[in-house]
């Protein structure tokens, strides 16, 4: 078993799932699709691009130039899509294990919240 995804690996992965981004473009679907939970700065992006591009997940897809800009699109592998993947189950069997622990607490009758 393979170590736990960081949270914006697993949102950078996801948002280039469906196609191929720009670094912009995939903070605003990471911002998107994590119901703004997780907020990509630009940096931190950029050194997760170079680290994922480096293990294999993504790889670059084209490059244009916008208003003499250069703009690099990245988009996911078929190995990232396996780690994507794999940790979308691993989370999805944590959540499932912890709502297990949540309804043998409702039936014995013991609140969630705390008063």
């Amino acid at each position: 078993m393979s170590a736990p995804m960081r949270e914006p690996t697993f949102w950078i992965l996801a948002a280039l799932a469906a196609e191929a981004r720009h670094g912009y473009g995939v903070i605003q679907e990471v911002t998107r699709l994590s119901d703004s939970q997780v907020l990509l700065q630009a940096g931190t992006l950029y050194a997760a691009l170079d680290r994922l591009t480096a293990l294999g997940l993504i790889e670059p897809d084209r490059e244009e130039v916008v208003d003499g800009r250069p703009r690099r699109y990245y988009r996911l592998t078929t190995d990232g899509a396996t780690a994507l993947d794999t940790e979308t189950e691993r989370r999805r069997a944590s959540v499932a294990a912890a709502s297990a622990q949540l309804s043998a607490r409702r039936r014995l009758g013991l609140s969630l919240v705390t008063s």
